[in-house]
């Protein structure tokens, strides 16, 4: 059988499971555009305070640009950092109250880079079920031992704490597919008790959760693709972990420096995000969560149907409403468990967040 005809045949197969897939173009600036020329309003990007669009972040990529031109032409340890980097990682650390920042080329970049790296023979890396798939990957790249605890049950990652000698634990704070939070007091207290080094996801904490983390045993891993608008990833924690990462990471060192214009448009969405413009956003996106389901902690909002043809169905027929919400089945959500995937952001109006709920409430009935 030659490559192609094994091609075939997974692709046969994918399609007869009902999972096949397909990349759709959607001409959108911000959460509204078209799709096959038909106009939508989106509730699936994970640009949660519209900054994708936002003056100020274009201005900073445009700058960026003019001056550096459009790419950075190589890995920033040969001659690819330009100085627009260091300002941003500045910044990051600043933001995250750590010594130090490293970029990455994304987020997915930055939880291999960590866990490759600092999950070496001898370590115990604990990570929640419900983790990214970039912890997963991570996790699967390092030469550590990897133990998968039940989603939030940090009683018994607390006794497996206590069995290791040097140990990892890795969470997303925002769970990407439930938008449910990890209890980071919590686990803050359980790693120090044992020694351990937290890994924080922040990638979706838009709203939080929002913890000062003082001392040497805490990474946070963040992304400035989802809230903050731009391209890229990156680490912040103590500056000899971060050193470490510069001198071991291979994400890091193999491959090509971002895009100063990526780099421009994060630093500004940086200092946007800690302006006071920035706190409106945020009280803007909350009160449309709240309108959507009152108190859930992030502006991801699963809706649970069940069976995949169904929630595919109910994906459907929101389309044809014109409100683009996907349907998210295995192997990204467990058997039985595939859901409609709303995600809020604070450039929707009221009445587009208004139309969702009357949709939602034609298509699945929520209660």
């Amino acid at each position: 059988m030659s490559w192609a005809e094994w091609a075939a045949h997974r692709n046969d197969s994918t399609r007869a499971e009902g999972r096949w897939r397909t990349i759709r173009e959607l001409d959108l600036r911000g959460p509204s555009g078209t799709l096959s020329e038909a106009p939508v309003v989106s509730f699936a990007s994970n640009d949660y305070l519209g900054l994708t669009a936002h003056p100020g972040v274009i201005s900073g990529a445009q700058q960026a640009l003019e001056r550096w031109g459009a790419g950075s032409g190589s890995a920033r340890l040969i001659v690819g950092s330009r100085p627009v980097h260091s300002q941003l990682e500045v910044a990051l650390a600043d933001w995250k109250g750590a010594d130090a920042a490293l970029l990455f080329p994304n987020g997915y970049a930055a939880n291999l880079g960590v866990l490759s790296t600092l999950g070496e023979p001898g370590v115990t890396i604990f990570s929640d079920e419900r983790n990214h798939a970039s912890i997963i990957d991570g996790c699967r790249m390092a030469r550590a031992r990897v133990v998968v605890f039940d989603h939030l049950d940090y009683d018994s990652l607390s006794e497996g704490l206590g069995r290791a000698e040097r140990s990892i634990v890795v969470t997303d704070t925002v769970f990407s597919m439930d938008g449910d939070t990890a209890h980071v007091a919590r686990l803050d207290e359980l790693c120090r008790a044992h020694g351990a080094l937290l890994v924080l996801d922040e990638a979706h904490a838009v709203l939080g959760p929002h913890l000062d983390l003082d001392g040497s045993h805490v990474l946070r891993v963040g992304t400035l693709s989802k809230f903050l608008g731009a391209m890229g990833g990156f680490v912040a924690g103590d500056h000899r972990l971060i050193e470490l990462l510069i001198n071991r990471a291979r994400p890091f060192i193999f491959t090509t420096a971002c895009s100063p214009a990526d780099a421009g448009a994060a630093l500004a969405a940086v200092n946007l995000y800690r302006s006071e413009e920035g706190a409106r956003l945020r009280k803007r996106l909350r009160s449309l969560v709240d309108s959507v389901a009152p108190g859930h902690p992030s502006p991801i909002v699963p809706i649970v149907v069940g069976d995949e043809d169904e929630a595919m169905k109910a994906s459907a027929a929101l389309l044809e409403r014109g409100l683009v919400v996907p349907a998210i089945r295995p192997p990204s959500v467990a058997p039985g468990t595939s859901r409609l995937r709303v995600a809020l952001s604070a450039a929707h109006t009221d009445e587009q967040v208004a139309s969702l709920r009357t949709a939602l409430d034609e298509v699945v009935g929520r209660d």
